[in-house]
């Protein structure tokens, strides 16, 4: 049996850390837009759902493929779509959860060889929240901990000061 890998291992106790602080969140407060233009918790939450929908098939792809070039999507556009700012915060929650949950499973799944194997063709730069700056870097692995700095810059954005800064 091999070494769970770190990134999965991340997610995870993102997941666990995050989950009774969210729930603590009412559905009025859920609702509420810090600011003009700014999404609700709700609409956080579809993002992130969005993200590992997106995430999913990335990772589970780039276990047979020789390079990291994946589509992008249209976030803003997706938010609105799914309606999630008139969805249930529990509901959205429940999503949310399960498909990290899954998406950890996922992490662990691929082979080591695949998640460390650096890739000639990607597109991280243009698709990561932090784009690679060394070859090293340009990994499945690195992508799916960059996938893992997401979700906690966006929990933070709904948690404030009760979420730490990234762990990584």
């Amino acid at each position: 049996m091999t070494a769970e890998p770190e990134c999965a291992r991340r997610l995870r106790a993102a997941i666990d850390r995050a989950e009774p602080l969210l729930t603590a969140i009412t559905d009025d407060a859920s609702a509420r837009h810090p600011a003009p233009g700014k999404w609700s918790p709700r609409q956080i939450i579809g993002h992130l759902i969005d993200s590992a929908s997106n995430n999913h098939q990335r990772f589970v792809r780039a276990a047979w493929t020789p390079d990291l070039v994946f589509p992008g999507y249209e976030q803003e556009g997706w938010v609105e779509l799914q309606r999630y700012q008139e969805r249930s915060w529990r509901e959205l929650l429940a999503l949310w959860s399960a498909y990290n949950r899954h998406l950890a499973i996922v992490m662990a799944a691929v082979p080591a060889e695949a998640r460390t194997r650096v890739r000639e063709r990607h597109n991280l730069d243009e698709i990561a929240t932090r784009a690679p700056t060394q070859r090293s870097e340009q990994t499945l692995d690195y992508f799916m901990h960059d996938y893992v700095d997401h979700l906690e810059l966006h929990l933070r954005q709904i948690l404030g000061e009760a979420w730490p800064r990234a762990s990584r």
